[in-house]
Protein backbone atom coordinates (compact mmCIF):
# COMPACT_ATOMS: atom_id res chain seq x y z
CA UNK A 1 0.00 0.00 0.00
CA UNK A 2 1.54 3.40 -0.59
CA UNK A 3 -0.34 7.15 -0.55
CA UNK A 4 1.21 10.83 -1.53
CA UNK A 5 1.07 13.65 1.05
CA UNK A 6 1.81 17.47 0.97
CA UNK A 7 4.52 17.43 3.63
CA UNK A 8 8.32 17.30 4.08
CA UNK A 9 10.27 14.59 4.93
CA UNK A 10 13.66 15.13 7.10
CA UNK A 11 15.96 12.81 9.12
CA UNK A 12 16.70 14.56 12.37
CA UNK A 13 19.32 12.40 14.90
CA UNK A 14 18.41 9.44 12.79
CA UNK A 15 14.34 10.37 13.66
CA UNK A 16 12.50 10.19 10.50
CA UNK A 17 9.98 13.75 10.69
CA UNK A 18 7.57 14.43 8.60
CA UNK A 19 6.48 17.98 8.69
CA UNK A 20 2.66 18.49 8.09
CA UNK A 21 1.04 21.72 7.76
CA UNK A 22 -0.93 23.88 5.95
CA UNK A 23 0.69 25.44 2.36
CA UNK A 24 2.80 28.43 3.19
CA UNK A 25 3.04 27.82 6.99
CA UNK A 26 6.88 27.14 6.97
CA UNK A 27 7.65 23.37 6.34
CA UNK A 28 10.66 23.95 3.41
CA UNK A 29 12.08 26.57 5.89
CA UNK A 30 12.02 24.79 8.75
CA UNK A 31 13.90 21.62 7.04
CA UNK A 32 16.29 24.01 5.21
CA UNK A 33 17.06 25.46 8.97
CA UNK A 34 17.37 21.85 9.90
CA UNK A 35 19.49 20.70 6.90
CA UNK A 36 21.60 23.92 7.97
CA UNK A 37 22.37 22.48 11.67
CA UNK A 38 23.42 19.35 10.12
CA UNK A 39 20.19 16.99 9.46
CA UNK A 40 19.22 15.31 6.34
CA UNK A 41 16.87 16.26 3.80
CA UNK A 42 14.40 13.36 2.08
CA UNK A 43 12.04 15.03 0.08
CA UNK A 44 9.91 18.49 0.09
CA UNK A 45 6.48 19.22 -0.82
CA UNK A 46 5.54 15.91 -1.85
CA UNK A 47 6.13 12.72 0.00
CA UNK A 48 4.88 9.15 -1.15
CA UNK A 49 4.93 6.83 1.84
CA UNK A 50 4.88 3.16 1.13
CA UNK A 51 3.82 0.56 3.87
CA UNK A 52 6.37 -2.34 4.44
CA UNK A 53 6.06 -5.72 6.00
CA UNK A 54 2.67 -4.34 7.39
CA UNK A 55 4.35 -2.28 10.24
CA UNK A 56 6.49 -0.02 8.99
CA UNK A 57 6.21 3.38 7.02
CA UNK A 58 8.94 4.53 4.32
CA UNK A 59 9.04 7.91 2.59
CA UNK A 60 10.67 9.15 -0.11
CA UNK A 61 10.02 11.95 -3.26
CA UNK A 62 9.54 12.10 -7.03
CA UNK A 63 12.99 11.06 -8.32
CA UNK A 64 12.45 14.67 -10.62
CA UNK A 65 12.29 17.07 -7.50
CA UNK A 66 14.38 14.96 -4.75
CA UNK A 67 16.82 17.16 -4.04
CA UNK A 68 15.04 20.10 -5.03
CA UNK A 69 13.17 22.78 -2.81
CA UNK A 70 10.55 25.97 -3.02
CA UNK A 71 11.63 28.85 -0.29
CA UNK A 72 9.23 31.70 -0.75
CA UNK A 73 11.08 34.82 -1.78
CA UNK A 74 13.70 32.93 -2.76
CA UNK A 75 12.60 30.11 -5.52
CA UNK A 76 14.18 26.89 -6.23
CA UNK A 77 17.14 25.77 -4.61
CA UNK A 78 19.14 21.99 -4.70
CA UNK A 79 20.18 21.29 -1.43
CA UNK A 80 22.24 18.64 -2.52
CA UNK A 81 24.66 21.18 -4.51
CA UNK A 82 24.20 23.87 -1.72
CA UNK A 83 24.91 21.38 1.28
CA UNK A 84 26.87 18.48 -0.22
CA UNK A 85 25.75 15.14 -0.88
CA UNK A 86 25.56 14.38 2.71
CA UNK A 87 22.40 16.63 3.74
CA UNK A 88 20.16 14.33 1.71
CA UNK A 89 18.86 10.63 1.56
CA UNK A 90 16.90 8.62 -1.13
CA UNK A 91 14.61 7.01 1.96
CA UNK A 92 13.57 7.23 5.31
CA UNK A 93 11.52 5.19 7.72
CA UNK A 94 9.10 7.74 9.35
CA UNK A 95 9.30 7.75 12.60
CA UNK A 96 7.02 10.72 14.07
CA UNK A 97 4.98 13.34 12.50
CA UNK A 98 4.84 16.71 13.37
CA UNK A 99 2.02 19.65 12.42
CA UNK A 100 3.30 22.95 11.96
CA UNK A 101 0.11 25.34 12.90
CA UNK A 102 -0.51 28.90 13.16
CA UNK A 103 -0.50 30.01 16.86
CA UNK A 104 -4.22 30.13 18.03
CA UNK A 105 -4.40 32.15 21.61
CA UNK A 106 -7.79 30.05 22.21
CA UNK A 107 -6.09 26.75 21.46
CA UNK A 108 -4.92 24.67 24.64
CA UNK A 109 -1.63 23.14 23.41
CA UNK A 110 -0.05 20.14 24.91
CA UNK A 111 2.48 21.57 27.79
CA UNK A 112 3.53 18.63 29.68
CA UNK A 113 3.76 15.91 27.18
CA UNK A 114 1.99 12.79 29.34
CA UNK A 115 -0.88 12.48 26.96
CA UNK A 116 1.01 10.55 23.62
CA UNK A 117 -0.61 11.72 20.17
CA UNK A 118 -0.57 9.61 17.07
CA UNK A 119 -1.75 10.16 13.82
CA UNK A 120 -2.75 7.21 11.73
CA UNK A 121 -1.25 6.71 7.88
CA UNK A 122 -2.44 3.62 5.67
CA UNK A 123 -2.76 1.68 9.55
CA UNK A 124 -0.21 2.63 11.08
CA UNK A 125 -0.08 5.06 14.12
CA UNK A 126 2.80 7.63 14.77
CA UNK A 127 3.85 9.63 17.50
CA UNK A 128 2.00 13.08 16.40
CA UNK A 129 3.00 16.36 17.97
CA UNK A 130 1.72 19.96 16.67
CA UNK A 131 3.87 23.01 16.98
CA UNK A 132 2.03 26.09 17.48
CA UNK A 133 4.23 28.45 14.88
CA UNK A 134 4.45 32.12 16.13
CA UNK A 135 7.19 35.09 15.49
CA UNK A 136 10.33 34.24 17.69
CA UNK A 137 9.82 30.38 18.28
CA UNK A 138 13.41 28.69 16.92
CA UNK A 139 10.71 25.91 15.35
CA UNK A 140 13.85 23.48 14.61
CA UNK A 141 15.38 23.73 18.01
CA UNK A 142 11.77 22.56 18.88
CA UNK A 143 11.89 19.59 16.51
CA UNK A 144 15.56 18.76 17.46
CA UNK A 145 14.30 18.46 21.12
CA UNK A 146 11.28 16.46 20.19
CA UNK A 147 13.62 13.82 18.00
CA UNK A 148 15.62 13.23 21.05
CA UNK A 149 13.24 12.76 23.05
CA UNK A 150 11.32 10.74 20.82
CA UNK A 151 14.81 8.69 20.89
CA UNK A 152 14.62 8.70 24.91
CA UNK A 153 11.03 7.26 24.65
CA UNK A 154 12.56 4.20 22.36
CA UNK A 155 15.00 3.50 25.17
CA UNK A 156 12.05 3.30 27.61
CA UNK A 157 12.62 6.69 29.23
CA UNK A 158 9.47 9.41 29.24
CA UNK A 159 10.97 12.40 31.35
CA UNK A 160 7.25 13.80 31.59
CA UNK A 161 5.84 10.84 33.09
CA UNK A 162 8.77 10.38 35.50
CA UNK A 163 8.15 13.78 36.52
CA UNK A 164 4.57 12.97 36.99
CA UNK A 165 5.22 10.02 39.24
CA UNK A 166 7.79 12.30 41.69
CA UNK A 167 5.16 15.05 41.89
CA UNK A 168 2.49 12.33 42.69
CA UNK A 169 4.62 10.34 45.07
CA UNK A 170 5.67 13.98 46.84
CA UNK A 171 1.74 14.84 46.87
CA UNK A 172 1.47 11.64 48.34
CA UNK A 173 3.56 12.22 51.16
CA UNK A 174 3.02 15.46 52.20
CA UNK A 175 -0.56 14.79 52.65
CA UNK A 176 0.55 12.04 55.05
CA UNK A 177 2.52 14.01 57.00
CA UNK A 178 5.68 13.40 56.03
Amino acid sequence: PTTTMHATLVEVFGVGVLLIGKSGIGKSECALSLIKRGHRLVSDDVIRIRLEDGIQLYGSGPELTRHFMEIRGLGIINVQTLFGAGCVRKEKRIDIAITLERWDKNTDYDRLGIDEKTIEILGISIPHIIIPIRPGREVSLIIEAACLNQRLKWMGINPAKELNEELLKTIKKSTRGG
